[in-house]
């Protein structure tokens, strides 16, 4: 099932993302994981690339699996940045052969090694990606947004103008980079209603378990840091079992408002941990069943 199908009969959605195995590891040491998080009953799963998109057979061999073994609605990376327009068009091929119905459209990182050569016949944006899949295929298409702009934005003002730039290319929802401060989300996502941009935005979310994971995505990011949070962090760095509770109760916390507020859908980084997201929904289950009922859509009787 497309996953904008989905938003039209229910909201809030709540789904998960994980990451393949190593390039030098079985793809099969994600099933167990995999196993696990369905029995969490999510709306989707998405599998991202690896590094430069090393692992890009694997994430098509992953969603291929949660679509068809479970028949749960899953999400594939592709990223442009390293790969040939040709190489694109395989992987759709590959993913529409094997019943993978929805796609997340990125640019993806540039190399850090200086002496990788990008090849020349590419596509230069997720805005250009998004393009050519709209034209050339059925697919629901997904795209990233940054509540805080992206690293390489000039403003927010101009990234949002850019997000709207995917939408008009063919993007049916967005989803939120990982953030810690709901209030840039709740201004971000005003901003975009002026702008015009009326898909559904999911909002991203990673538990924070220790202090070194915080600093490096702050470091990837540049997303601020809340002092709350960094008060907890500070309070608990040097007891690990404290600081992944405390961390827990601050994602959780955060996603609890977000839902009250009215967000479209949740996205969990797992980090391939299904124990933190079953904690996470166990959380929110009461809440999770309310919204739901309150924001399903009635199916009209097709007889008349």
């Amino acid at each position: 099932m497309k996953i904008v199908d989905k938003f039209k009969k229910v909201k809030p959605l709540i789904s998960f993302e994980i990451f393949p195995p190593k390039a030098d590891s079985p793809v099969t040491t994600i099933y167990d994981t995999i196993d696990d998080l369905y029995n969490l009953d999510p709306d989707f799963m998405s599998v991202t690339y690896g590094a430069g998109g090393s692992t890009k057979d694997k994430t098509v061999e992953i969603a291929s699996y949660i679509q068809n073994r479970y028949n749960l609605t899953s999400l594939a990376h592709i990223t442009c940045i390293s790969s040939t327009k040709d190489e694109i068009d395989m992987i759709l091929n590959s993913l529409k052969d094997n019943n993978v119905r929805n796609i997340m459209a990125l640019r993806g990182d540039y190399p850090k090694d200086p002496n990788v050569v990008l090849p020349t016949n590419r596509y230069k944006n997720s805005a250009e990606l998004i393009q050519h899949i709209k034209d050339t295929s059925d697919f629901c298409i997904g795209a990233a947004c940054y509540p805080e702009k992206h690293p390489d934005a000039k403003d927010l003002d101009s990234d949002i103008d850019f997000l709207k730039r995917k939408m008009d290319a063919g993007a049916d929802f967005f989803t939120t980079q990982m953030f810690f401060d709901n209030e840039a989300f709740y201004d971000f996502y005003d901003l975009t209603a002026k702008k015009g941009i009326n898909v559904p935005i999911t909002a991203g979310i990673m538990p924070i378990l220790n202090k070194r994971q915080v600093n490096t995505v702050k470091n990837l990011t540049g997303n601020a840091v809340p002092k709350k949070l960094m008060r907890v962090l500070e309070r608990y760095e040097n007891d690990p079992e404290a600081l992944r509770e405390a961390g827990m109760a601050f994602a959780i916390s955060q996603i609890i408002e977000l839902l009250s507020w009215g967000v479209d859908g949740i996205h969990i980084y797992t980090m391939n941990k299904p124990d933190n997201a079953r904690k996470i929904l166990s959380s929110i289950t009461a809440i999770r069943s309310v919204l739901t009922s309150e924001n399903k859509i009635p199916t009209q009787d097709q007889s008349n």
